[in-house]
């Protein structure tokens, strides 16, 4: 469970990140990038290891907040489902008819696709 709520989080600030404060980033950064704990990172900012608890804290509902207001992690997550069907179908396809050139097209514009959003 702990480790979907860090996913969850990660992926939240893939998206909202750059719209919180530079101490939120950073406090953020630190703590699920870095790996560091509480007390690490309260003495590297000189401040409480509450102070650093509160304001993950924030960031979290911060950034649940921009998501249930925008849904961007929701629609990037729908898509990526819809091109793995989309795949799924062109698999169909070239095993029921043999490989072609647009079959590999579209493939690789699905491939481009999934890495561009």
């Amino acid at each position: 469970m702990a480790m979907e709520k860090t996913l969850r989080m990660s992926l939240l600030f893939d998206f909202y990140g750059p719209l919180l404060t530079e101490r939120q980033q950073n406090v953020f950064d630190l703590y699920f990038n870095d790996d560091l704990s509480l007390g690490e990172i309260a003495e590297e900012l000189l401040v409480s290891r509450q102070a650093v608890y509160d304001t993950l804290r924030r960031v979290g509902l911060v950034l649940e907040d921009f998501e249930q207001k925008l849904g961007l992690l929701q629609k990037h997550q729908e898509r990526q489902l819809i091109y793995e069907e989309i795949l799924s179908l062109v698999q169909l396809v070239r095993s029921q008819c043999g490989d072609s050139p647009p079959l590999t097209a579209i493939e690789e514009q699905i491939q481009k696709a999934r890495g561009a959003s």
